[in-house]
């Protein structure tokens, strides 16, 4: 029997025919003159029936990683087997123009889903996101990095309660899944909700095209399209995979200038010295030790804290240490080692000094 064939797809007002891929402008609001705002979007249909998933990026619109990995996809060009793929490169268009993470009125999207038609400018946003992207797909990824003067090791962020989130979760390739429902109001938790199963995958930092998180969320979606069997192609594993429910910030326990002891992705246990956090004009330092054991998923960027600022941001696996450890010593030569390398040298990071730890 043969396949089925999809009808053309609409959104906006715009249908799209199957068989290739048309950009689409989404209006969403208007200027103090009365021009029209417009999201660009592109939409890929493919001949044969088969989900339709979504990717979206720079809700927060100084989060641009997301960016770079649309574009990275665009330029191959990506060729569907099956299915739908609406991609959305810059969902906060405000934020993105003034490099700022929020709307021009400090609103934050990512608090504002499912939106409304009526409301203010960030849920008239979310409304039009949700009704003409999220509301027609069966599947999601929503692209961010950390935020700002903080760098992300890649992860996943899902909600396992649902089979079809953690099978994607687990396809995307990242090291570590955070399980958790996420913020009230996020994109992520509305749209679960409403049946959309939808991942965050968090890497990088703001207001930068990194390589690495890039080359990394690019083999991570293929990886999911692949899993839906929407691409052809082998999915890419990474050199381990653990999930974790509970993260904990470090915090610095005295004001100064940090010294970093660890980088993103390092396993470390409890009591790691991780930091140390020196005086600006003596030789008084102040050790940061770790009061759990884990793995470093994010990081300060900026040396300078008072106390009780994050120094470090660390997930705690549900599997043992030592097994991680023993995985990544086997897998040689990774994107994780790389990534763990591109992502220290935004960060002085030195040995740990025995004296102060």
């Amino acid at each position: 029997m043969a396949p089925a064939k999809q009808r053309p797809f609409r959104i906006g007002d715009t249908k799209v025919p199957a068989g290739g891929w048309t950009d689409v402008m989404l209006k969403i609001s208007e200027t103090y003159t009365g021009a029209p705002v417009s999201l660009p979007t592109r939409v890929f249909h493919a001949e044969e029936k088969g989900p339709a998933v979504f990717l979206i990026a720079a809700v927060h619109g100084d989060e641009i990683n997301g960016i770079g990995i649309i574009r990275e996809l665009f330029f191959e060009p990506l060729k569907l087997t099956r299915g739908t793929l609406i991609c959305v490169p810059v969902a906060n268009i405000f934020g993105f123009e003034s490099h700022s993470r929020y709307l021009p009125d400090r609103r934050d999207l990512n608090r504002s889903f499912p939106g409304n038609t009526t409301g203010s400018l960030a849920l008239r946003l979310a409304g039009i996101l949700f009704k003409e992207v999220i509301s027609r797909c069966q599947y999601g990824i929503d692209l961010h990095t950390a935020t700002i003067r903080r760098t992300n090791f890649p992860h996943i962020r899902a909600d396992f309660s649902h089979p079809e989130v953690r099978r994607i979760a687990y396809a995307f390739g990242c090291e570590v899944i955070l399980d958790g429902v996420g913020p009230q109001g996020s994109l992520r938790w509305e749209a679960v909700k409403s049946g959309c199963s939808v991942i965050n995958f968090e890497a990088g930092e703001s207001f930068k095209f990194e390589p690495g998180p890039i080359r990394l969320g690019v083999r991570g979606v293929k990886n999911v399209l692949r899993e839906l069997k929407m691409i052809e192609g082998r999915i890419v594993k990474p050199a381990y995979q653990t999930s974790a429910k509970k993260t904990t910030w470090i915090r610095s326990p005295a004001g100064g200038i940090l010294r970093f002891h660890v980088s993103p992705g390092d396993v470390i246990d409890e009591g790691t010295h991780i930091a140390t956090c020196d005086r600006l004009y003596s030789n008084d330092a102040t050790p940061v030790h770790s009061q759990v054991g884990g793995v470093v998923i994010g990081m300060s960027t900026l040396p300078a804290v008072k106390p009780g600022e994050p120094v470090c941001h660390i997930a705690v696996p549900e599997r043992p240490l030592d097994e991680i450890r023993a995985e990544i010593a086997s897998a040689g030569k990774t994107l994780h080692r790389r990534l763990k390398r591109d992502l220290a040298t935004n960060m002085m990071v030195e040995e740990s000094d025995t004296e102060a730890g």
